[in-house]
């Protein structure tokens, strides 16, 4: 079983590249406790998650309500709304994918930018 705990980049969002600009590279951090928190691209985020299995649900998530560049706020948008729902989880190559049963996707990987650890 893949160990979600700790803090990941987001990689990936549906197909579409979440960059590495450390300013707005969107990561997450999964606490042992059932917290989630981190930045979404625009925004920083918080909420809870957990998991059974191959599945890992989130509870509501807020966050802060800034507005950013057009392309950071569409992945913004699509990254949130890809938590909304339960997601499985799988590792691929060294990274993690969560995958709606939509095929929606994100992809994490263990190289988090440095802001996420300050």
């Amino acid at each position: 079983m893949v160990d979600l705990t700790g803090t990941w980049r987001v990689a990936e969002v549906s197909g579409a590249d979440a960059g590495t600009d450390p300013e707005r590279a969107p990561w997450l951090t999964f606490d042992g406790d059932g917290q989630v928190y981190g930045f979404a691209g625009v925004n920083r985020v918080r909420g809870t998650w957990a998991r059974e299995g191959d599945t890992v649900t989130f509870g509501p998530l807020v966050s802060t309500l800034m507005a950013g560049p057009e392309p950071a706020m569409e992945l913004e948008s699509a990254l949130t709304r890809l938590l909304d729902g339960p997601l499985t989880v799988a590792e691929a190559d060294g990274s993690l994918v969560l995958r709606a049963p939509d095929g929606r996707a994100a992809t994490l990987t263990d190289d988090p930018p440095a802001a996420a650890l300050a």
